[in-house]
């Protein structure tokens, strides 16, 4: 078996940055940050700064050949995620694994189309948000990586990658049953981050409503009934643990979609709700809330391409 040296990280966002800062301390010349040319100088005239220290990287851009990697760790925003798949193609080789630590259910799907099932492991994100504001990125290091495969054929590398992340020190979670831990944290997310984003509200608040509470529920038991539909084991429990989790978070806490509607950055309701509705219509399932919800966020969607140039005009 061998052993994972060389990492490439594709996304130095609030999730990015918070693993690039571990795998840099652990080991600067395994890690390369891929990057295209706006964000090579961009960074390099102005790196990320995570918890008050610049951080320096060795990017790559898309056409280099030197560099082979172990480990690929997606984590850009799902709008991103079909350039990094052309991206990363120069970095491939034959015992590659590839995480995607988008939010959502479909990344995996998508990949795989390009680079087969052998290469892919199930993974995401959970822990506390990241707060970024520009180049700035605050976090209190409670994160983990939850990854698995349903395929005990891929034993191997799930095994290689537990390996590496105990020398990194990387917190990690390796489930019994991924795909429903999968869907697990994408109820959280149809739930809490589409809901907050509209109603700019923190964790706390967000619980501490009980009219917020019931349209949130709602919102589950769309996700439930798709999960279902989609093979997905114990969706019975699902909003129960959905709740439970929530009831985690730091009550000041804010979602990551929260954050893109306060920066005036576009969010990942396609990824949410429009996968929701998508796939409703697939199986005869009616999906309400989630249209609702879709269409109240691309209202803030149109808001904020209004206000842009009314920005740009202050600015000059």
């Amino acid at each position: 078996m061998k052993d994972i040296k060389n990492v490439l990280i594709c996304g130095i966002g609030a999730v990015g940055s918070i693993y690039a800062n571990k795998i840099q301390n652990y080991d600067t010349e395994s890690l390369r940050v891929l990057v295209d040319k706006k964000r090579y100088e961009k960074y390099l005239n102005n790196p990320i700064i995570f918890n008050g220290k610049e951080l320096n990287f060795n990017y790559v851009l898309p056409d280099n050949k030197d560099f082979k990697a172990d480990l690929i760790i997606i984590a850009t925003k799902y709008d991103g995620l079909l350039d990094v798949i052309e991206n990363i193609k120069n970095f491939v080789q034959e015992d590659t694994v590839i995480m995607a630590l988008l939010n959502g259910v479909t990344s995996e799907k998508i990949i795989t189309q390009t680079y087969g099932r052998d290469k892919l492991l199930y993974s995401y994100f959970i822990g506390h948000s990241a707060i970024r504001n520009g180049r700035n990125v605050i976090h209190d290091d409670v994160n983990t990586i939850v990854y698995g495969s349903e395929n005990s054929a891929d034993f191997e590398n799930v095994q290689r990658v537990k390996e590496y992340f105990e020398r990194v020190g990387i917190n990690y979670k390796i489930p019994d049953d991924i795909i429903h831990s999968l869907w697990l944290k994408f109820m959280l997310n149809v739930a809490a981050n589409q809901t907050t984003a509209i109603l700019r509200l923190t964790f706390g608040e967000m619980l501490e409503n009980d009219k917020c509470m019931e349209f949130a529920v709602n919102l589950m038991k769309e996700v439930q009934l798709i999960a279902k539909a989609e093979g997905v084991k114990n969706t019975d429990i699902m909003i129960e643990e959905t709740i439970e989790n929530l009831n985690k978070m730091i009550p000041e806490g804010k979602t990551s979609m929260l954050q893109d509607v306060e920066a005036g950055r576009k969010t990942e309701v396609e990824m949410f709700a429009g996968t929701i509705i998508k796939l409703g219509l697939e199986y005869g399932i009616a999906t309400p809330y989630n249209k609702i919800i879709k269409e109240m966020i691309e209202i803030i969607h149109k808001k904020q391409d209004i206000n842009k140039p009314k920005q740009l005009l202050n600015i000059s």
